[in-house]
């Protein structure tokens, strides 16, 4: 379903200015596209407009919102390539405020199609900036992967998100992402940074949630945001069914902890105004 008419986003929207955040790691089942997905529908919650860019060839952040591959129409492929702008590829979803760029599985050929491309990091940034000016948040889900498609996101980006499992191994792949996003600062995107390290998977039952989360505090200091994301059956059920887990079980204890963590957030004051 497009987005048109009454309620569309426009380029322009009084001076608002989005915070752009690309949730980013490298490493598979951290969380990522659950926090894309739920840390969305909060903001949403709470009154922010918000826009969730699925740039991953999974497209889960899609399906996780209720939209089936054959449902898709134009995506976030066809904006990479600029054969669409990006108020043709919106889509609105279920969640008041809440609206959706979605996935495509041609995205893994980007790379192959756009790679010899002048300027191929850019791609995205081209694309939405200066033209969120509707949204409050927009969330960027990245790919598993540092390859092009996260490239584009971190230069598309203002901020950072990392979600981190409460895992033995937890730091060992984010110092590569951070090298990374160092790079990206140095040479394409100056005002790239860090918005935040957020634990997740974290078991109060497991000694180790606490030993991990213990070192990440130490690495990262204030940067790691006070909220965790418990393990939680309905945060793992509720993609099957199409929705956030806010939408599948607002009183658990997942949809409470993302909650917690939209008002973290906002309460930094790190939010669209404070930005602008």
């Amino acid at each position: 379903m497009s987005l048109r008419g009454e309620g569309e986003p426009r380029a322009a929207a009084g001076g608002r200015r989005a915070r752009i955040i690309a949730i980013a790691n490298q490493k598979g089942g951290v969380g990522k596209t659950t926090t894309a997905v739920n840390l969305a529908t909060a903001f949403a919650e709470a009154g922010r407009r918000v826009l969730v860019i699925d740039l991953d060839p999974q497209g889960n952040a899609s399906t996780g919102l209720g939209f089936a591959v054959e449902a898709r129409g134009l995506t976030t492929y066809d904006l990479l390539r600029g054969d669409s702008g990006l108020d043709s590829v919106i889509v609105a979803t279920a969640v008041p405020r809440l609206f959706l760029v979605p996935g495509s599985a041609d995205l893994a050929g980007i790379e192959l199609e756009m790679g010899q491309e002048d300027r191929r990091e850019f791609l995205l940034a081209n694309m939405i900036r200066g033209w969120v000016g509707a949204f409050d948040e927009v969330l960027i889900d990245c790919p598993p992967s540092l390859n092009l498609l996260t490239i584009n996101a971190l230069v598309g980006a203002e901020r950072v998100l990392v979600p981190l499992q409460c895992e033995f191994y937890a730091l060992e792949g984010l110092a590569q992402l951070m090298r990374t996003v160092e790079r990206v600062q140095q040479g394409l995107n100056p005002r790239l940074a860090l918005e935040g390290v957020l634990l997740t998977m974290y078991d109060q039952r497991n000694n180790l949630s606490d030993l991990v989360a213990a070192d990440v505090r130490r690495h990262f200091g204030a940067k790691v945001y006070t909220t965790m994301i418990p393990r939680n059956v309905r945060i793992s059920e509720a993609p099957s069914h199409g929705m956030p887990v806010l939408l599948y079980d607002p009183r658990c204890a997942g949809s409470q902890a993302y909650i917690q963590l939209a008002g973290e957030m906002m309460r930094r004051g790190t939010g669209a105004e404070a930005a602008a």
